[in-house]
């Protein structure tokens, strides 16, 4: 989800393929010799930028979980005082996040047991943090629906908002623009429901209230 246009670092660029790898063929399936080779230095050289394989993992998951911290605040603290404007653009940037990391979601799914207990459990604290921000935010929107469904519908709208990388070949989905419009629809048509109490009713959304 980062906006930075620079060209990125070598250690950035190692982590990107990295997460590429990782997510297409699983943790213990790929070699540091294979994601040095994409990077085009060697196996061992890839040791003077990261001890490991699991210091990647870790600091790919746990990157990304900041990351999508400090952009929600970011967003919400730019939109403060319109609590429609918020959502909307809680809901931008998770979208950014789903259709530009989707490897980090696989790996998410698949690999987080994997880290440290510290790093598995910094990983869980902010993600809490990031849901608490979306139920705060979906509830100055939807002012009856309870805390409880506000939490229940954050999470079942980022489940519809991860499954991205189930999608099909990106040949098979909506051009980039098309997916996003799409996915926001959905996200709101989804939280306008859960507000209703009924999910055969979907004339309204966040961007209305």
């Amino acid at each position: 989800m980062a906006t930075r246009t620079d060209a990125p670092t070598r250690r950035e660029q190692i982590l990107k393929e990295a997460a590429r790898l990782f997510a297409e063929r699983g943790f213990h399936g790929v070699g540091v010799d294979e994601i040095g080779a994409a990077v085009g230095i060697s196996g061992p050289g890839l040791y003077r930028h990261f001890a490991g394989k699991d210091a990647m993992l870790a600091e790919l998951l746990v990157g990304i979980s900041e990351q999508l911290l400090r952009g929600g605040e970011r967003r919400a603290a730019e939109a403060a005082g319109s609590p429609g404007a918020v959502l909307d653009s809680l809901i931008e940037g998770h979208i950014d996040f789903a259709l530009d990391d989707r490897p980090l979601i696989t790996l998410h799914d698949r690999e987080l047991d994997r880290l440290r207990d510290s790093d598995r459990k910094l990983v869980r604290s902010l993600q809490r943090r990031y849901v608490e921000l979306w139920v705060s935010a979906v509830r100055d929107v939807y002012a009856g629906l309870a805390e409880a469904e506000a939490r229940a519908s954050v999470h079942a709208v980022f489940g519809l908002l991860n499954s991205t990388p189930h999608l099909g070949r990106p040949g098979s989905l909506p051009d980039r623009e098309g997916m996003a419009g799409l996915l926001s629809r959905l996200a709101h048509g989804a939280l306008g429901a859960a507000s209703r109490g009924d999910a055969g009713d979907s004339s309204g959304s966040g961007r209305s209230q």
